[in-house]
């Protein structure tokens, strides 16, 4: 699947958020190796702590269903139609990291410029399961 599909799927997802205290809707897409999409977006809670964000809502989604091999996901969020990209927050990025340091992550809007990072270039030095030994 192309980087722009991923992310038209995402932006659909973030049309879903529960947002309302922030009014700030994120969207995220995820394809596994097996090519199956999962979605996500952000649920906010009275109690911010209870809050979670789209990118860990697929991500749970899929693993939930016992798919763990994410190639990549894809992220839109309100910024995304002023063609600015939102990354992942610190703690997305280690739950994306836990799976795998080479899952490509989609920034931008479909109608506009698409950015692609690693997870490994998000977060250099990431504490891994590799580190529990």
């Amino acid at each position: 699947m192309e980087n722009k599909q991923l992310l038209e799927i995402a932006e659909q997802a973030k049309e879903n958020a529960y947002v309302p205290y922030s009014n700030f809707h994120v969207g995220a897409a995820l394809i596994t190796k097996s090519g199956k999409v999962y979605t996500g977006c952000n649920i906010e809670c009275a109690s911010y702590g209870g809050t979670n964000c789209a990118e860990r809502t697929a991500i749970f989604k899929a693993v939930s269903e016992g798919d763990k091999d994410i190639e990549a996901i894809a992220i839109a969020s309100d910024n995304s139609s002023k063609n600015e990209i939102t990354a992942p927050c610190g703690i997305c990025r280690q739950v994306i990291a836990e799976f795998a340091l080479d899952i490509k992550i989609i920034l931008g809007y479909s109608k506009g410029d698409i950015k692609e990072f690693k997870i490994k270039d998000l977060l250099p030095h990431s504490f891994t399961g590799n580190d529990l030994i």
